[in-house]
């Protein structure tokens, strides 16, 4: 069995790029073998900052092509398309056979089974493969036509140890091997993979990314079973760092303790975020003086370790001048600092932003029964921080700045953590504020962005969202979801506006108000699916919804979601379509208003009567509702219609009772309906 081997050269690939170009290299070929009909042992790929390799074996050296029957255009049909096919097919007019089958007589043609040479498929699909990676930035260079992540310097190809000769670009495929160390470079041929590996162990370059990461690993948790730390690394940057080395060493640098002084997250950002380093933390959770390297290179003199201890000492010596500074500034005489930080053009600047905010963080507050003043004070300065050295130099610690400077300063604890968790939450899996102060100001502060965008028509396309506003919409329905609050929305936006007009910013958008819960409705749809709510309710739910208390939808989703495939769910489902079909076969408009007068049977006052009983329960405030009982009330009723349809005959001689009977029916649909719209579920129509 053959074994073919392809390695693209490059300059160093960034870790983000390389992952990207990897995983869409592994899927083009993997796919386009399997149209090809060549099967395969094993497809494997690695990468390392300049090299991405393929190995391909265990596959046959031909592929026998069997003959078939290709249908082609019926009978009849003009010449050219005849004399298309055949071009497509390799064949000529005496080739045509014609056949009938139900939809009349059509032109086949027979091919002659065949052999290929594996060697000319691996060809064919390795230069549309590596043509087909996606590049989120690539580059040209010299006067090549050539586009790549980075310059592309050469290319191994090797089949059956010996090159296999193509051309891509202005590069041809050779067996040579580049290795870089320093400024030294040597050109080494190989033939075959075992010859490629021991190569590049020899050279100290681990070109499989999975080993190197193992590897890291394995120094991580071997230093920290030493040394008695608590056994953490963040994964994301251990993915990244793996990518940017060839020769993982791990170093243990430290730094002074004087500045374990500061907040661990000015710290973590300093060595993380900035330096890509691991902190290193106690078994109690605690920030130690402590960090891990990870070199490319072995540290024979500590020069890198002492180096990068310099590094991180001059950071941090920044960092905590600017900590000792700005902790001391007044937050509040901060505010008219804000002025001259503009929002966005159009909107103002971050300080309007702030009285808006303090305004509808008030309105929330008295809507939720909530101390007024702390919403106040901690939305007038949740963006204070923004003026400060620190946040300049360290912008992902925007609100958590804040808050530590609030908490020195004699703020109270809730409103000390509003103003970092108003930011909450940033990302998809992440936390949403929990505290009524915290949760207050976060819901504000989101309103404002979307009713800001929206009023000036900056709006998120089918393809561009500049301004996260998705995010910040499902930011806003997560906060409300998470913490249980009946909002109506409409009277916040509505009040938003003003804010906005108060502030003479021009509104350009006078559909601004319906256009933001139509928004937000649809990315109720994605927090949805993420719960597993199954589609059909989500389109009953959403198509039948004209209010704004989207709790009040997430609780009716849950719950229908939870009972659809139990007795109750079932009950009311069958007891709707009885009722939904009849409707829906009935001429005529009807409105859904029986007249009691005209009831002859008892089971029809019943049904009446339980109909009002339920319309009596979906009329009361959203707080009041209970959903639950409502769902259960709705799959009671079949014993009412069950009686109903045993024991009255719809299609009434009397046409003014038929009518009438018609008018119930539809009552009870459209009471079905105030709860979701039954029609849109699977199996009712």
């Amino acid at each position: 069995m053959s074994e073919f081997i392809l390695e693209l050269y490059s300059e160093e690939i960034p870790p983000n790029l390389q992952i990207n170009a990897r995983n869409n290299l592994l899927e083009k070929i993997q796919t386009s073998l399997k149209d090809e009909n060549l099967k395969f042992g094993s497809l494997k790929v690695f990468s390392s900052p300049t090299r991405l390799t393929i190995l391909l074996k265990d596959f046959s050296e031909k592929i026998k092509i069997p003959a078939k029957e290709i249908k082609g255009p019926k009978v009849g049909v003009i010449d050219d398309i005849v004399n298309n096919f055949l071009k497509a097919h390799q064949s000529s007019r005496k080739d045509l056979i014609e056949k009938k089958n139900d939809k009349g007589n059509f032109y086949y043609v027979k091919t002659k089974s065949k052999e290929i040479l594996s060697s000319e498929i691996l060809k064919r699909v390795v230069v549309n493969s590596i043509a087909s990676i996606k590049w989120k930035k690539s580059m040209r260079w010299s006067e090549t036509d050539l586009l790549w992540g980075r310059p592309l310097r050469s290319i191994l190809a090797i089949y059956k140890t010996k090159v296999l000769p193509f051309s891509y670009g202005h590069l041809k495929t050779t067996d040579n091997i580049f290795i870089e160390k320093d400024i030294d470079v040597k050109v080494r041929k190989v033939k075959n993979f075992k010859d490629y590996q021991k190569l590049l162990s020899d050279n100290n370059i681990i070109f499989d990314h999975e080993e190197r990461e193992k590897k890291i690993i394995k120094k991580f948790e071997n230093f920290y079973k030493v040394k008695n730390f608590k056994n953490y690394y963040d994964t994301k940057l251990l993915r990244e760092v793996t990518n940017i080395v060839e020769d993982p060493h791990v170093l243990q640098v430290d730094f002074d303790k004087k500045y374990l002084q500061l907040p661990k997250e000015i710290i973590i950002s300093t060595l993380q975020n900035h330096q890509r380093y691991f902190p290193i933390f106690d078994k109690k959770d605690k920030i130690t003086n402590f960090f891990l390297v990870v070199a490319n290179k072995k540290d024979t003199n500590n020069i890198i370790k002492d180096g990068n201890k310099r590094v991180v000492e001059a950071r941090l010596s920044d960092a905590k001048f600017f900590w000792d500074k700005d902790k001391s500034k007044n937050l509040i005489k901060q505010i008219a600092k804000l002025k001259d930080i503009k929002f966005y053009e159009g909107l103002g600047s971050i300080y309007d932003k702030t009285q808006r905010l303090r305004k509808l963080s008030g309105m929330l507050a008295d809507e939720l029964n909530l101390n007024k003043e702390k919403a106040e004070i901690a939305a007038s300065i949740s963006k204070s921080d923004l003026c400060s050295d620190l946040v300049n130099e360290y912008p992902d610690l925007q609100g958590l700045m804040g808050k530590y400077f609030a908490s020195s300063q004699g703020f109270e604890e809730d409103v000390s953590n509003a103003i970092s968790d108003h930011y909450l939450p940033v990302g998809t899996n992440s936390f949403t504020a929990k505290k009524p102060i915290s949760y207050t100001v976060a819901i504000a502060d989101k309103i404002d962005t979307l009713v800001g965008f929206f009023i000036i028509n900056e709006k998120p396309t089918s393809s561009k969202d500049p301004f996260a506003l998705r995010r910040s919409a499902i930011g806003l329905l997560r906060t409300i979801i998470d913490n249980k609050l009946n909002l109506k929305l409409r009277n916040l936006i509505n009040y938003n506006i003003k804010l906005f007009e108060e502030q003479a910013v021009n509104n350009s958008n006078e559909n601004s108000e319906n256009e933001i819960l139509i928004f937000l409705k649809e990315r109720m749809k994605n927090i949805l699916k993420d719960k597993n709510i199954k589609n059909d309710i989500i389109e009953a739910s959403i198509s039948s919804y004209f209010s704004d208390n989207y709790f009040d939808l997430y609780k009716k989703n849950t719950l229908m979601n939870k009972y659809i495939s139990k007795e109750a769910g079932k009950n009311a489902i069958s007891s709707y379509k009885r009722a939904y079909n009849i409707v829906e076969s009935a001429k005529g408009n009807l409105s859904g208003r029986p007249d009691a007068v005209l009831f002859r049977k008892e089971e029809e006052k019943h049904l009446f009567e339980k109909l009002n009983e339920i319309r009596k329960s979906l009329s009361v405030n959203d707080q009041e509702k209970d959903y639950e009982k409502l769902l259960l009330s709705l799959s009671e009723i079949k014993i009412f219609t069950d009686k109903f349809f045993d024991n009255v005959i719809v299609n009434d001689d009397n046409n003014d009772i038929k009518n009438n009977r018609l008018e119930l029916l539809k009552m009870f649909c459209n009471t079905f309906n105030n709860f979701i719209n039954f029609s849109k579920l699977e199996g009712i129509s």
